[in-house]
């Protein structure tokens, strides 16, 4: 199993893509809100995926609810988890209990129509400085944070989806947008453990993967969290003792074409330590990622493990799902959420 993740253009798969998928070293699917107009479009596509793949990709998707939730149409419109960090203020033990239900069903119909993984919980401090964070974050006290997001990792797991917690060690406290701008944090590491790195070291041993961010942590590393041996080595595998799959963020991403080619970009995040690398849209950068991988004939057998351990544990029909009274239960007290 190949360690490249990625995305694909539209609603089904072009001559090109076919052929891409082909390759050993793909490795796995994101698919982002382009790819999907209906569960039934949705079904094809995937269908599609395993008609041209010679191996079993993992198909991903970031479904966090909120303004992040890529399918919409057909699936539950899930609130933002700050709200339920809002609620938490005034009712601990709903919002816990809220946070539990809001997994469990994101997973749940992800998983009737066939998706294996949606890169979540997101575990990130809303600490006011980042609006592409905000509300996607459960709250700006890492302990809430933690609190909350032990409970949807429950529900995720109930459900029967593996987890990826995102953007290790913490996205919060820059203002700028790694999309868009090399984003750099200036704080220094003891700084960085007290807050955002948390949630990481408390939910560590309950995560199947998690997901670096692009932040350069400026008195930590002069490499961004991705790439950085140090924060993925020393910090997650050594200190946190972590040992499910690493991902990068979209090595696409402006913050971290300052690192060089995509070429070196791969280079570096597998020498830290990165099992699955995420190259989405830029179609002339995946395949270009695609002939370097090829031609270092990367096979580690140890990240192909971790990665194939994402996999869901069981499969679920739709519509089961939607006759159950958990579903129902679980639409109508996230509805109500949704409406405040």
């Amino acid at each position: 199993m190949g360690p490249l993740i990625l995305d694909l253009a539209g609603l089904e798969l072009s001559p090109e893509e076919r052929e891409i998928l082909k390759h050993p070293q793909v490795g796995g699917i994101i698919f982002f809100a382009r790819n999907y107009e209906s569960p039934k479009q949705l079904a094809d596509l995937i269908l599609q995926v395993r008609h041209s793949s010679k191996q079993r990709l993992l198909l991903t998707v970031d479904q966090e609810g909120g303004r992040v939730q890529r399918f919409l149409s057909g699936f539950t419109p899930l609130p933002a988890l700050g709200k339920i960090g809002q609620l938490y203020e005034k009712n601990p033990s709903q919002a816990i209990q809220l946070a539990e239900l809001h997994g469990w069903l994101m997973a749940s119909e992800l998983l009737a129509l066939g998706i294996d993984l949606s890169f979540a919980p997101l575990l990130d401090l809303d600490n006011g400085h980042n609006q592409v964070i905000g509300t996607r974050a459960f709250h700006g006290d890492p302990t809430i944070v933690a609190t909350l997001g032990r409970s949807i990792i429950q529900g995720i797991n109930n459900a029967g989806l593996c987890t990826v917690g995102k953007h290790f060690p913490g996205h919060g406290a820059v203002t700028t947008d790694t999309h868009t701008h090399l984003t750099v944090d200036s704080r220094d590491y003891k700084t960085i453990e007290r807050n955002d790195l948390i949630p990481f070291a408390q939910l560590s041993p309950y995560l199947d993967g998690i997901m670096a961010s692009h932040i350069i942590c400026s008195e930590v590393d002069p490499l961004p969290c991705g790439f950085s041996s140090y924060w993925l080595q020393t910090i997650l595998r050594k200190k946190l003792n972590f040992s499910g799959a690493i991902f990068t963020d979209d090595l696409s991403m402006q913050a971290v074409k300052t690192v060089g080619s995509i070429t070196e970009r791969i280079q570096l995040a597998l020498q830290a330590g990165c099992d699955g690398v995420l190259v989405c849209n830029n179609r002339e950068e995946a395949i270009s990622a695609l002939d370097y991988l090829e031609s270092i004939a990367s096979s580690n057998k140890t990240t192909a493990k971790r990665l194939q351990k994402l996999f869901p544990r069981r499969t679920l029909e739709p519509a089961l799902l939607r006759q159950s009274t958990t579903w129902h239960d679980a639409v109508n007290q996230l509805s109500k959420l949704n409406d405040n």
